[in-house]
């Protein structure tokens, strides 16, 4: 039997409900392992931020129950809050400058002064805000407040870090940057809890994903393992000679509607991308149909499934 130390984070038919009617988390059962980053998806409404805020002791729990490194939620709240640190959507200290926030939080977690004064320029430096040091965060841009409210949070040792959405805003060299941060963390011992709706990042960086809808968990495994488990479906991408036309589109969507085994068309620019179970068999007629209303096909491309795939296969239909 696995040692509850083994697991960071432990959650059994976890329920959260605002108003006792309907539950924003029903029933949510998963584990995360000690030095793993787990990735928890889903559409906006699943219940992944409730979820954080639940394991993070900022709400409690309707019923069920979680633990934190072997230490119970409901009983041992304030021991859980000296081990973790929480990144959340929301802004916290945009009143101050970038400078102070992290002055900020290394006195809340009783930081020695010489320490967080030595992380600070590390970190201002990792994520680029140096120049930005005496600016107020009210004044700084989207992305560059996500990077302080990442940054910051690494003034303080932690056992545990919840990332709700930590990218959003930033430009894809910096969010590759603090994605392979993440990950050299966890390598260090650090266990990740991570949001996204970004699914190309879940399948870079996590190790275990799991996918939310409704409150509920209705898939789990590495990103190999989904990508497997639902791989009858196929992705067909035909390239036509010239960007396609609002009209010509409506004449597509009818042909691919006519077509078995289809879940998903998007018309994007030159490309027409088909999404659906047995779509070889299905090739044939979109391609008469095509040919029909004098599309010319430059590229014909049958593609495994991807993360976004997958996810779309088992919440998006």
């Amino acid at each position: 039997m696995s040692d509850p130390q083994d697991y960071a984070i432990t959650v059994e038919n976890l329920v959260k409900s605002y108003d006792g009617v309907k539950n924003a988390v029903d029933g949510l059962s998963f584990q995360v392992k000690s030095g793993e980053i787990y990735g928890l998806l889903g559409r906006n409404g699943a219940g992944k931020s409730t979820t954080i805020k639940v394991l993070t002791t900022l709400m409690h729990p309707s019923s069920g129950s979680a633990s934190i490194c072997g230490l119970d939620l409901r009983r041992k709240a304030n021991h859980i809050r000296r081990m973790i640190g929480v990144v959340q959507q929301e802004e916290s200290f945009d009143f101050t400058t970038v400078e102070r926030n992290f002055s900020i939080y290394g006195m809340l977690w009783e930081v020695p002064r010489s320490i967080a004064e030595k992380r600070t320029e590390e970190l201002m430096e990792l994520f680029n805000l140096k120049e930005l040091r005496k600016k107020r965060s009210f004044e700084l841009s989207g992305g560059q407040k996500k990077r302080l409210q990442v940054a910051r949070e690494f003034v303080h040792d932690m056992k545990v870090l919840f990332l709700d959405e930590p990218t959003s805003g930033m430009d894809p060299i910096m969010r590759r940057e603090v994605l392979d941060f993440f990950r050299e963390k966890a390598k260090e011992g650090l266990s990740i809890l991570f949001t996204t709706q970004i699914l190309e990042e879940a399948d870079r960086l996590c190790d275990r994903i799991g996918i939310m809808d409704a409150g509920r968990l209705v898939a789990e495994g590495t990103a190999s393992e989904l990508k497997n488990r639902f791989g009858s479906m196929k992705k067909l991408v035909l390239t036509v000679s010239d960007e396609i036309a609002d009209g010509a589109a409506s004449n597509v969507r009818e042909i691919v509607s006519r077509a078995n085994g289809i879940e998903h068309l998007t018309i994007d620019g030159r490309n027409i991308i088909v999404l659906g179970n047995n779509v070889s068999r299905s090739l044939p007629s979109i391609l008469s149909g095509l040919s029909s209303i004098q599309l010319e096909i430059d590229q014909i491309n049958l593609e495994s499934p991807s993360l976004d795939d997958v996810f779309y296969e088992v919440v998006a239909k």
